[in-house]
């Protein structure tokens, strides 16, 4: 188990800079996510942790030793890849040790770790099969089982399940947990599945375009987001962001028109920011934030209805206004045409400025 650092590390194919100075200090036996959008740099990122693609600039630093030079296979590393990548003519239990064989390691041990490895991923009845008897399930079992038996300081996932189907992404995932949880080996995991990344991370890591916008964990980054990108990245489904105009009341009191919502005007509360008359901001809201006691309402017109049991998600809007997604617990009686009303309370907005940036109390 090591900690890992990345100290302004940068990325350029030719001209084109992937990667922009990205710092981050990963603790011995963490769960990091990296998410992001596609082409944001996530696999990339992973690909020069594991030696795969060269640094241009910065240092990558495990268990304290540098390691920009170092070889892969001396990088004391495990990699599981999107695809199995399974030899097709081996047995599991030849895939599992195939490394350690190349490796040159005694025949005795090598079995003796694929044997425990099997054991930990319920592989043991299959050790004997070829990869084409197999699940996509027991195959990924496979291919993760072939990192553990290398003891590796740290793993690397390369969004693993994503070839599998939802059943076997939830078991799979959960299996994944079990097994931090078990091993508590330092590991780095890129997915662009966001529940994968609430679940499993300790941190997750959200870039765009090369660069870290926020680190933090999972709640930390739902609860309170360091930009718009952030908000409206983190969560699923995704928090509602509408244009809004500050004005100052008779009262002296600072409020929001919500041009979307028929120009709809809604009183902050002391200990909001105070906003300057006129200035263009974004105000942000979760859908499951609006609630019945809540003291500033609005009028919606539903376009789709969502029932997934427990839970019913409504998309609605005022005329044509930007969609407002709402969560509500007791909404299987609606449908679409319905008139609603919906209410929040004012001091649950997220505000957001021209640039992106939180505005928050003081600002």
């Amino acid at each position: 188990m090591s900690d890992l650092k990345l100290v302004d590390v940068s990325k350029s194919f030719g001209a084109v800079e992937i990667l922009k100075k990205v710092n981050l200090d990963v603790k011995a036996r963490e769960f990091i996510v990296f998410v992001g959008p596609s082409g944001c740099g996530k696999s990339t990122l992973l690909r020069l942790i594991a030696g795969l693609e060269e640094i241009t600039s910065g240092e990558l630093i495990i268990g304290g030793e540098r390691m920009n030079d170092v070889d892969p296979s001396h990088r004391g590393l495990a990699m599981v890849f999107q695809s199995y990548a399974l030899y097709p003519h081996m047995t599991v239990e030849e895939n599992m040790g195939f490394a350690l064989k190349f490796a040159g390691m005694p025949k005795a041990e090598i079995r003796e770790r694929v044997l425990a490895a099997a054991r930990i991923l319920n592989l043991e009845p299959l050790l004997a099969r070829k990869p084409k008897a197999l699940s996509g399930g027991q195959r990924q079992r496979v291919a993760i089982g072939r990192a553990i038996v290398r003891q590796p300081k740290v793993f690397l996932f390369d969004e693993p399940l994503s070839n599998l189907d939802a059943e076997l992404r939830v078991h799979m995932r959960i299996e994944i947990a079990k097994l931090h949880r078990r091993l508590r080996v330092t590991t780095i995991y890129v997915t662009h599945d966001q529940v994968e990344a609430m679940t499993l991370a300790d941190r997750i890591v959200v870039l765009r375009a090369g660069v870290v916008e926020q680190v933090g964990s999972p709640l930390d980054l739902y609860d309170d987001p360091a930009n718009l990108f952030v908000a409206g990245f983190i969560g699923s489904p995704k928090m509602n962001l509408l244009p809004a105009v500050a004005v100052i009341t008779a009262a002296g009191r600072t409020a929001l028109r919500l041009p979307d919502l028929g120009d709809t005007l809604v009183v902050l509360p002391d200990g909001t920011p105070r906003l300057d008359e006129g200035r263009a901001v974004t105000v942000g809201i979760r859908p499951e934030q609006f609630s019945a006691n809540g003291s500033a309402a609005f009028d919606l017109t539903i376009d789709i209805v969502e029932h997934l049991g427990g839970t019913t998600f409504l998309y609605a809007r005022k005329d044509a206004g930007t969609a407002i997604v709402v969560e509500m617990k007791e909404g299987r009686t609606h449908k679409p045409g319905d008139a609603i009303t919906v209410r929040f309370d004012p001091a649950a907005l997220y505000l957001f400025d021209a640039d992106g940036s939180r505005i928050r109390a003081g600002v």
